[in-house]
């Protein structure tokens, strides 16, 4: 470490003024990205608070182990800091997937540097992409899910009431019509029906103010669970892993029951269409650190530390498909609307939050982060 602390330099703020000594130690801690420094025969030296987190993992556990027993020897990043060492420059790459037994990261920047004053010493940063294209994904299918809003105001006052008297005038044809004619009168009624509920989904896309409080969300998923443990998801396993000491999630209740609710009743499906025998839907809450969206100007940015993770065990979503999982109107089911995912990334962004999926065959996670709760009144002298 004394390489790395050597490789900080004194930094003048004005000509007049004295040189400040920056304590490195202080400055790897407070990054917000992970930071590992290692010597010359790949063992970890030290790392930082979000290094721990990213590896989940204690410092005490990292130091002094060798990177092998992160990743596996023939990982790029054993190559990338080879490069480093003996060219001794910067390298960076870019979307990489981090596997080992303590860890399944994709979509990963890892940058190794070299320590000039220190022989062989390389440091590496590691930062998760996925948050980001997640990000960026929900973005757009919020835009989209804002468009759906407008045409939904428009349709709701358009077809809905045309659509009533459609469905009368079908219902009075029945009465006195030939069998033949009969079964063309129910038809229409029920097209209309169809119509009509399609509007009234569209329509939960409305601009809805949310009720703010502190919400524990440990009791929202045990209602959660209550309700599909008595319908829809009777015959699943149900394995809960919650961390108690979380504090309250800022939130509108009712609206966080209905994205799990829906995350849940995505699960069960999951598994019943693959007609496994061993089905299991896991529910977990933990505390993640760094995860923070960006804000406009003069506003805070909204730190994201509580998650709550929705996993099954099921076949898995298409990759095809996984790109465009939160856009209106995707779907994998053969009878589906697309609007229940949709509707899930616009609950969350309105919470302020973010939701993502990571998905392979025999493990789909959707994990939602969420803001803390802070009490108005703190502070306040």
């Amino acid at each position: 470490m004394n390489g790395f602390r050597r490789a900080f330099k004194a930094v003048r703020r004005a000509p007049q003024e004295k040189s400040i000594r920056l304590d490195p130690i202080h400055i790897m801690e407070a990054l917000p990205i992970a930071v590992m420094v290692l010597d010359e025969q790949d063992v970890i030296a030290d790392v930082n608070y979000a290094a721990e987190e990213f590896f989940g993992a204690s410092k005490s556990i990292l130091r002094k182990s060798n990177l092998s027993v992160l990743l596996p020897l023939d990982h790029p990043v054993f190559l990338m800091m080879e490069r480093a060492r003996h060219a001794g420059v910067s390298i960076a790459e870019h979307d990489l997937t981090l596997e080992g037994p303590r860890m399944d990261r994709r979509g990963c920047t890892v940058l190794a540097a070299p320590l000039p004053e220190q022989a062989g010493f390389v440091m590496l940063t590691f930062q998760d992409g996925s948050a980001v294209k997640a990000l960026d994904q929900q973005m757009s299918a919020r835009n989209a899910a804002r468009s759906i809003t407008g045409m939904a105001a428009i349709l709701a006052h358009e077809v809905k009431n045309p659509l009533s008297g459609i469905r009368g005038a079908a219902q009075l044809l029945e009465l006195n019509a030939t069998p033949q004619d009969q079964e063309l009168a129910v038809l229409i009624r029920d097209e209309a029906d169809r119509i009509r509920a399609m509007v009234e989904r569209m329509e939960t896309f409305g601009e809805k103010r949310l009720e703010r409080q502190a919400v524990n969300i440990h009791r929202v998923l045990e209602h959660v669970r209550k309700l599909a443990g008595s319908g829809f998801a009777s015959r699943i396993k149900f394995v809960e892993t919650y961390d108690p000491s979380l504090p309250h999630v800022q939130g509108d209740r009712d609206q966080l029951i209905q994205v799990l609710l829906n995350l849940v009743k995505n699960a069960a499906e999951a598994i019943s269409g693959s007609d496994k025998q061993d089905g299991e839907i896991h529910l977990s809450t933990g505390f993640q650190h760094g995860v923070r969206l960006s804000a406009a100007a003069g506003r805070s940015r909204p730190n994201l530390p509580l998650f709550v993770s929705v996993r099954d065990n099921g076949p898995g979503i298409p990759e095809d498909i996984r790109r465009h999982l939160f856009e209106p109107f995707v779907s994998t089911k053969a009878a589906g609307s697309g609007l229940g995912l949709a509707l899930v990334a616009k609950i969350i962004a309105d919470h302020g939050g973010l939701v993502d999926v990571d998905s392979r065959p025999g493990r789909t996670e959707f994990r939602i982060h969420l803001p803390v709760y802070e009490d108005p009144e703190e502070g306040v002298n």
